[in-house]
């Protein structure tokens, strides 16, 4: 990767964080809808697999935790039960999907 694409690259995350940082601490964005995490200052989909965001990801039959497959060539993800083998159901659950898949489109318009 060249300089000049991984500086631009960085400049749209940085500038995706902001944005959502600002819109979340005023109320026009839920949690739950970013693209970015602000807790790991990265693209959502690149990070919603850690323990950080667990809570979000529990199924709630068996109360495991949901695993998470992002596949970027395909802009797919997916959440699975490990458990009772159930998919996404919840409202968290599509919201997390659909987030997911915004930050990797965002993320490859950046590149």
């Amino acid at each position: 990767m060249t300089t000049t694409l991984a500086t631009h690259r960085m400049s749209a995350l940085a500038d995706a964080l902001v944005a959502e940082d600002h819109a979340e601490d005023t109320g026009w964005l839920d949690t739950l809808d970013r693209m970015t995490c602000s807790e790991h200052r990265r693209w959502i989909h690149e990070c919603l697999h850690s323990a950080v965001h667990a809570g979000f990801r529990r199924c709630r039959p068996c109360r495991r935790e949901l695993a998470v497959v992002t596949d970027e060539v395909t802009g797919t993800v997916t959440l699975h039960c490990p458990g009772c083998h159930r998919g996404p159901r919840s409202r968290t659950d599509a919201q997390l999907v659909s987030a997911c898949t915004a930050s990797m489109f965002a993320a490859r318009r950046a590149a």
